[in-house]
């Protein structure tokens, strides 16, 4: 069988797709359009030039053009997975599906983040989705993110804080976590806030000029975190804090890291509720307030998912049930 994985990557979750169908045997493919860009400044120059007189990206253009060329080199396949779909012409999506028996997508934003045109969506022989009103509203077939890191029990870790967060710059986040810092101050709890975003030296800024207590780590910086350092500061930390972004209405990927890690979660996201993995004791759903945090849920040891329902939201599980294999 052969299959094709068409996408931006720009966090790194999808080239672990690929990665499990190969070693189930399955000749599969990555195109990855985030590593498409600018050749040189004039190139740079000339886009800018043509987005401002023309409204045409060059390097959209360019980009779709090279999911072409490359599935001409790799021929047709017998399924062909689109991730952001939004991002394509329509008449992209068309030629895209001319090379395959099946054309699916996953969203992994709502249609309120990143709207997706009905025309394009009716190209797709299915739709997948997280998003709990996307899928009641279109009849999207539901699925969840998956867990991609390998198992690591907390017994074998020695984490030297209490919880960790790393997010974009949202204001809406960043408003919420000032309030969740003081509750965490007050608790005498250890943390580390990472907070990346063109947005965030401004409060660099700010920062010179305040006195930062002991227990309190809030850094601010431009530069990503590389995907593969992520777990290092998983594993050094009891909890992960995880923040819905507005309109987001399923879980993100950090559930699953910590599922993976065996690590608390503390979130707004009351939907969490719903799954069948909840357990109060291993995941804290803030009121708006964050009255509700205590030390106790910290102190607590960790209560292990069971086999099966673990395995349900693993990687392995969630190709198979994408692409409806049998093996």
């Amino acid at each position: 069988m052969k299959i094709c994985v068409i996408s931006y990557d720009f966090w790194g979750y999808d080239k672990h797709i690929v990665e499990t169908l190969c070693k189930k045997g399955i000749d599969a493919h990555h195109i990855k359009i985030a590593n498409v860009t600018h050749s040189n400044f004039q190139e740079r120059a000339t886009n800018a030039i043509s987005k401002v007189f023309l409204n045409k990206n060059l390097k959209t253009e360019k980009r779709q053009q090279f999911v072409l060329d490359s599935l001409i080199k790799l021929g047709r396949q017998d399924q062909i997975l689109v991730l952001n779909p939004d991002a394509f012409d329509i008449s992209t999506l068309e030629e895209i599906k001319t090379y395959s028996y099946r054309l699916i997508t996953y969203l992994y934003d709502s249609l309120e983040r990143f709207p997706v045109e009905d025309e394009k969506l009716d190209l797709f022989d299915k739709v997948f989705s997280f998003d709990a009103i996307d899928i009641k509203k279109h009849k999207f077939e539901k699925l969840t993110n998956y867990i991609y890191l390998d198992h690591l029990s907390f017994e074998q870790q020695n984490p030297k804080i209490d919880l960790f967060y790393i997010t974009s710059y949202d204001n809406k986040r960043v408003s919420y976590i000032k309030l969740l810092a003081k509750k965490l101050i007050a608790l005498n709890l250890k943390f580390q806030i990472m907070i990346i975003g063109k947005k965030s030296w401004k409060n660099q800024l700010k920062n010179l000029f305040i006195t930062v207590p002991e227990n309190l780590s809030i850094i601010f910086g431009i530069k990503k975190v590389s995907h593969k350092d992520l777990p290092n500061y998983y594993k050094n930390s009891k909890a992960l804090l995880d923040l819905t972004r507005e309109n987001q209405h399923g879980l993100s990927f950090r559930v699953f890291e910590a599922m993976a890690l065996e690590k608390k979660v503390i979130t707004d996201n009351q939907l969490i509720k719903d799954y069948d993995f909840y357990n109060p004791n291993n995941i804290l759903v803030l009121d708006e307030t964050c009255s509700n945090l205590t030390e106790h849920f910290f102190n607590q040891p960790y209560e292990k998912i069971p086999d099966e329902i673990y395995h349900y939201y693993t990687l392995d599980n969630w190709v198979k049930r994408l692409f409806d294999l049998n093996i």
